[in-house]
């Protein structure tokens, strides 16, 4: 069990299902106080029912005064978990960049600037970014959700880099397929790039565990993450060739 989650006032948004779901019954197993947010009500109450936790539904952007309050006046850790796993090209209406943009990215901002001034006066707090293998690496067919991973990614190294001698921890966690509804909308590319080594919420959820327990930003849930993402710095140009690749198969694949 980790010391750190005992008795704390946890947030986690986009907690109706999947990864959301996983982490705030883990949370709630080590011995915290959970809010469970969810823009579908009824998936919000159905989790805080199961684990003993709060819900509170609605958009994740706004929930942190509210959760503030139904714990007691302290937000300990916040898990910033809904996302939006939008396809399409750069031809993709603007309409779902820039929603993808306000959930992937801005939705992690509004939840930070909500929080860093209790934060930072207590000298403690700890923020979870999901992210995804997408914002370390990228994705074939969805140029809205690589692009905003990429910035998740970037806002919490930011986090840490910028409060961690204030005492702030900042979780990245970075999976590639994981078997939610997100991974069966993604189609056939998802079918090709992801789905094979898919592993479970439930993983994702260990993992993270593991790297609170070890203080580490980087959660890596399929390690193998990290050799590609070294090949990517050391050689782009191979590692974009061999994307290509794979993009050029999907293309096939749907051609047939």
């Amino acid at each position: 069990m980790v010391e750190a989650v005992q008795d704390a006032g946890v947030v986690v948004t986009g907690a109706g299902g999947g990864i959301g779901a996983a982490l705030a019954r883990r949370f709630a197993a080590g011995g915290a106080r959970v809010v469970v947010n969810d823009l579908d009500p009824g998936k919000a109450k159905a989790v805080a029912e199961e684990i003993g936790g709060i819900a509170i539904p609605g958009d994740a952007s706004a929930v942190v005064d509210e959760a503030r309050e139904a714990l007691g006046g302290t937000v300990d850790v916040y898990c910033a978990n809904a996302g939006v796993g939008s396809g399409g090209t750069e031809a993709a209406d603007e309409a779902v960049w820039a929603l993808a943009w306000d959930v992937n990215v801005m939705a992690h901002v509004r939840a930070a600037h909500a929080l860093l001034p209790d934060w930072l006066e207590r000298g403690r707090g700890r923020f979870v970014s999901t992210v995804s293998a997408a914002g370390l690496l990228t994705m074939i067919g969805a140029a809205p959700y690589s692009v905003t991973k990429h910035g998740a990614y970037a806002f919490a190294e930011w986090l840490s880099l910028t409060y961690r001698h204030r005492g702030i921890k900042v979780h990245a966690i970075c999976p590639q397929g994981v078997r939610t509804d997100m991974l069966t909308a993604s189609g056939s590319a998802g079918d090709l790039v992801l789905a094979p080594t898919a592993i479970e919420p439930e993983d994702v959820a260990d993992a993270l565990f593991r790297g609170i327990e070890e203080d580490r930003f980087l959660i890596l849930p399929h390690p193998e993450v990290a050799a590609y993402y070294q090949a990517r710095a050391a050689e782009p140009d191979r590692w974009l060739r061999g994307m290509n690749r794979l993009q050029r198969q999907w293309e096939e694949g749907a051609a047939r």
